[in-house]
């Protein structure tokens, strides 16, 4: 390295610190802010045990990345699932104070917000980047905001699991009626179509539901994907994994600010917030699609787990009252029918566009891999 660059480096950096660089006033500020010894901390409280790979991981890292875009400025201190409140408890942590902010999935709070499942995943519904797309281009924030408003809060895209998987389960399926009576882990509107097919749906946080299906408190449950599930040990205690994952085609998880924290922070400092959730939704995709494929291999190769479709009818029993489920949901209140009627608006888009850019090519490309 040059002695003239190294010069020019330390210049940069000496006006950086001081806030001085001519057209970067809003990125500077930060650093300035933290040479005056001034510095905001926030609460941030998850659903997800800590550093659970997938989600709890992605928590973390939006935590660094806030530290890292500030100058060490603005500070995340991360609380993981019944460390500071519990699991499912998020929600109300945010809304009144007790957190600044959350990492979770929206699912969780259909019980009080029935149109919040439309925010993690819907039966048969949107992709991934379909989801992402639906949110950023196609009116689903701005539903979003309006939705959580009443509780003073703010949400976010902020990570994403991919496409899930079905469920693991302790016996096979032959047919519908092995569902009735099956006592299943399920959220969000996936589990309402099962409970309607005959199955029991059982509500329980990720923390603890190794144990029930060890315990035989559940006969089945789905989480994740083949990453996270085999971090959390469900091969041990199931045997039969299925797929497709019907119920949750897309794994976007959410931040929930506290409305009143974040409108008090400085524009730098939402913009750093922002960006550090929006960075995390295209790198948690990548590294989910990553290493839920070693993992599958794993899950077949090493630990015998057996990867099965649903069989045919159950599938299309699924798809029949899974449009039962969405119309019901619709008809709660005006705002689940807005967002029922934006979601599947861009169901309707998209899916046109991704049959003949995807399906078909995904076709062409079997037997070449």
């Amino acid at each position: 390295m040059s002695d003239a660059f190294k010069h020019k480096k330390s210049v940069s950096r000496r006006d950086l610190l001081a806030g001085g660089a001519v057209g970067s006033a809003s990125v500077l500020s930060a650093p300035a802010v933290m040479a005056q010894g001034a510095v905001t901390e926030w609460k941030l409280v998850t659903s997800w045990p800590k550093n659970l790979p997938g989600p709890g991981v992605t928590a973390q890292r939006i935590a660094d990345q806030v530290a890292l875009l500030s100058g060490g400025a603005f500070k995340i201190r991360l609380f993981a699932a019944g460390e500071l409140v519990p699991a499912l408890g998020v929600f109300d942590a945010v809304s009144n104070g007790t957190a600044d902010m959350a990492h979770t999935a929206s699912f969780f709070w259909q019980g009080k917000i029935p149109a919040s499942v439309y925010f993690t995943a819907v039966p048969f519904g949107l992709l991934p980047h379909e989801h992402i797309s639906w949110i950023e281009q196609g009116g689903g924030q701005a539903l979003w905001d309006e939705l959580y408003a009443p509780f003073g809060i703010k949400p976010v895209m902020a990570g994403n699991t991919g496409v899930q998987m079905g469920g693991w389960y302790k016996k096979p399926l032959q047919g519908l009626d092995d569902l009735r009576g099956l006592k299943i882990r399920m959220p969000g509107l996936g589990g309402e179509v099962m409970r309607r097919l005959g199955a029991a749906p059982v509500g329980l946080p990720p923390g603890e539901l190794f144990q029930a299906l060890q315990t035989g408190v559940l006969d089945a449950t789905e989480f994740l994907g083949p990453w996270s599930d085999r971090a959390m040990g469900f091969q041990k205690a199931a045997r039969y994994y299925y797929s497709p994952g019907f119920h949750e085609p897309n794994g976007t998880g959410e931040a929930l600010f506290n409305q009143a924290a974040y409108d008090a922070l400085p524009t730098e400092f939402q913009a750093i917030l922002i960006e550090a959730c929006r960075a995390e939704n295209g790198r948690a995709l990548a590294e989910s699609d990553w290493e839920n494929a070693g993992s599958l291999k794993l899950l077949q190769q090493k630990d015998g787990v057996e990867v099965l479709p649903y069989p045919e009818d159950i599938l299309e029993a699924l798809r029949v009252t899974t449009g039962e489920v969405l119309l019901d949901t619709s008809r709660q209140d005006p705002m689940s029918n807005r967002i029922y009627q934006s979601h599947q608006a861009a169901l309707k888009r998209l899916s046109a566009w991704s049959d003949i850019a995807m399906r078909r090519f995904l076709s062409a490309r079997d037997g070449f891999v």
